[in-house]
């Protein structure tokens, strides 16, 4: 036992030696902590981030002889200390997460670790390095909550079937074509697959191909070279190269021309490209998540889409009821609405909006949303805007409501034209 006191002490006065050489003021100027562990879980050093991440600030002298354990304080170091792990295998650890205790608090860390070894290459510790990231996990956490399933707003039977298809198509790297009517909220939809997929924390990179013209939807989608066209003056990664180990969302994928088709299917076959003007291949390990408006099937039985690539896009197809498929999810996507235009604007006054009369619902229930979910949402905003109470009513609502609800009565009953007539007169 003496032997192994003395053999622990010579390991304990070779890291100090180690130390030494390297300057103290250095390692207590940086942001992130820094702790240095001996094979007997000692702390030898730790430096001025360390001590004020885990609240040890007024500690005068942590250097030596007291127990990483009780510095730390979590109950995973009896059974799972990371630097116990990476002395014991060998194997540094990358950004390795943990959440610990503080106090009342929590604080989240992420956590790289590497072996400290003499002049022999014998281990004589190990080191820890490590950063709060509890801002950017309450931030990862806010955005994930966000785009989650259960914040997909409706009760209808048809949301129902498109959830549980999203819950299982989510965790896979499947390709995934969104399809349905402007406003039915596709972007909303890819988001969540992204969010709530093994991918949640790589980039998510938007394009909407129909805004752009071919020859600069390419140069976006794939980068170019200096010189490979006049204005590019320096190399530019394209958005597949920023979407690399995360997922990009192609919307308005029926707009790429078959020039952009052909090379978009070997990203999709191969994972490979090359910038615009240049020769080196690039690849790229990208989840390929698209949407459109258009009947992509008649596209191609005009030859206007590659069938090739249209069966590449959609291997698992989703399609968004529009809203006058929905019509029972409009009390509830009227009540987000107003609580997010709550939030927005502030009302100044004081006084929120609360409700919607009766009246004015049944206005909102009649309208025929050509414009889907999205048309929902400035409409709620106009009367937001317009309201001076607490209460939406018909004389805050867009005027072209009432006129629009009467044409869909003319197409769904057969209420004599004179008296829908009358009501057209007597409509303020």
């Amino acid at each position: 036992m003496e032997t192994e006191k003395l053999r622990l002490a010579g390991n304990n006065e070779a890291v100090h030696k180690y130390i030494e050489l390297n300057s103290d003021a250095i390692l207590n100027s940086i942001a992130d902590g820094v702790v240095v562990i001996g094979l007997n879980h000692e702390i030898l050093f730790i430096n001025r981030a360390a001590r004020e991440i885990f609240g040890k600030v007024g500690l005068k002298d942590f250097s030596r002889g007291g127990k990483c354990s009780g510095m730390i304080g979590h109950t995973s170091c009896a059974f799972d200390c990371v630097i116990n792990r990476t002395i014991k295998t060998g194997e540094h650890l990358y950004n390795y997460e943990v959440t610990l205790g503080r106090g009342d608090s929590k604080v989240t860390l992420s956590i790289n670790t590497a072996l400290l070894k003499d002049e022999d290459g014998k281990i004589i510790g190990g080191l820890e390095i490590f950063r709060d990231t509890s801002l950017i996990k309450e931030l990862r956490d806010e955005i994930k909550g966000k785009y989650s399933f259960e914040n997909i707003i409706g009760k209808n039977y048809r949301m129902h079937e498109v959830y549980e298809l999203l819950k299982e198509v989510a965790p896979t790297r499947a390709t995934v074509l969104i399809e349905g009517e402007t406003g039915t909220g596709k972007e909303l939809i890819a988001n969540a697959i992204h969010h709530n997929s093994p991918r949640c924390a790589g980039p998510f990179v938007k394009v909407n191909c129909a805004a752009l013209s071919e020859g600069i939807l390419e140069s976006e989608l794939f980068g170019h070279v200096k010189g490979a066209f006049t204005g590019a003056i320096a190399d530019k990664p394209g958005r597949f190269e920023l979407a690399d180990n995360g997922t990009i969302f192609l919307d308005e994928v029926g707009d790429i021309t078959p020039h952009t088709q052909v090379k978009l299917l070997r990203v999709l076959q191969e994972g490979e490209f090359e910038r615009v003007g240049g020769t080196k291949t690039i690849k790229v390990d990208v989840r390929v998540v698209t949407a459109t408006n258009k009947d992509l099937k008649a596209l191609v039985e005009k030859g206007e889409f590659r069938e090739d690539l249209y069966y590449r896009l959609k291997v698992v197809p989703v399609r968004l009821p529009a809203l006058r498929e929905r019509k029972d999810d409009i009390p509830l996507l009227v009540k987000y609405f107003i609580g997010k235009f709550n939030r927005e604007m502030g009302r100044e006054t004081g006084t929120e909006v609360r409700h919607v009369s009766p009246s004015a619902m049944e206005l909102l229930m009649e309208y025929g949303y050509p414009g889907n979910i999205r048309e929902l949402e400035h409409i709620i905003e106009h009367a937001f805007v317009r309201c001076q109470g607490n209460t939406i009513n018909p004389s805050t609502c867009r005027r072209d409501l009432p006129c629009q609800g009467l044409v869909d009565k003319v197409m769904s009953t057969d209420e004599p034209m004179k008296a829908l007539e009358r009501e057209v007169i007597s409509s303020p």
